[in-house]
C-alpha cells in the first residue's frame, strides 16, 4: 500500500484538517526529515495553498476556514496537531485561535516540531536566513548551489548548479539550511546557494 492509500485510509479519504473531500494530496510536514505516514497528513487543495501562502510571499489567509482546526487539533496524529498548532499561532492575532492554543497540549517533541518552522515566534525573534544575493529563503524554497561543495563525511560532491528543492531551515543557525542532494539529506551553508 503506498503512502496516498495509507493516509487516505487514515483521514476516511478526507482532509485531516478541514474534512473536505476535494483535491486531496499529500503534505509534507517541514522540515521534512522523514516524511512516511508519520510525517505527513492527506489535506485539500485549499488548506496547503494557505499553509505554503507564507513560504510564497503572500498572505492569502481566510481565518474562517480555519475555524475547523477547533476539531482536528485534537487529532491522534502528531503531523495533523503539528499543522493545526502552527496555523492558530499564525493566526492568533484573531482572537478565538489564542483560546484553542491555550486549550491545545503537544508532548515536548511534537512542539519542538511544530515550532521548527519558526511559526508563533515575533517577527523580531525570528532567524532570518539569505542566500548568496542576500534573497531571504523560506522553508519549501528552491535553491540552486552556486560552487562544487565537499560533502563533510562523505566522498561524495554536490556539483554547482545542482537543485536542491523544498529546503527546511535550520531555526537556530542563520547560515545553515538542509535539503536533499542525489538522495541524501545534508546541510548546506545558504551563502553557497541562490533561490529559484
Amino acid at each position: 500500500m503506498g503512502l496516498l492509500e495509507e493516509l487516505q485510509e487514515r483521514g476516511n479519504y478526507k482532509c485531516e484538517l478541514c474534512g473536505s473531500t476535494e483535491s486531496l494530496e499529500i503534505y509534507e510536514v517541514p522540515p521534512v526529515s522523514t516524511g512516511g505516514i508519520d510525517g505527513s497528513l492527506l489535506a485539500c487543495e485549499t488548506c496547503i495553498d494557505q499553509i505554503e501562502s507564507r513560504s510564497l510571499g503572500t498572505d492569502a489567509m481566510e481565518p474562517n476556514h480555519w475555524r475547523c482546526l477547533n476539531d482536528s487539533m485534537w487529532s491522534e496524529h502528531d503531523a495533523v496537531k503539528v499543522v493545526s498548532w502552527r496555523m492558530l499561532s499564525r493566526l492568533k492575532s484573531e482572537g478565538w485561535p489564542k483560546d484553542l492554543l491555550d486549550m491545545m497540549y503537544l508532548d515536548d517533541a511534537t512542539l519542538a516540531w511544530a515550532k521548527a518552522t519558526g511559526e508563533g515566534l515575533l517577527e523580531s525573534e525570528k532567524i532570518i536566513h539569505r542566500d548568496v544575493n542576500g534573497v531571504i529563503l523560506k522553508n519549501g524554497d528552491s535553491v540552486v548551489l552556486v560552487k562544487d561543495l565537499k560533502v563533510k563525511g562523505s566522498s561524495m560532491v554536490a556539483k554547482q548548479g545542482t537543485a536542491v528543492r523544498r529546503i527546511s531551515l535550520d531555526r537556530e543557525n542563520a547560515e545553515y539550511i538542509e535539503g536533499k542532494v542525489d538522495g541524501q539529506q545534508i546541510v548546506i551553508i545558504s551563502k553557497f546557494v541562490k533561490k529559484t
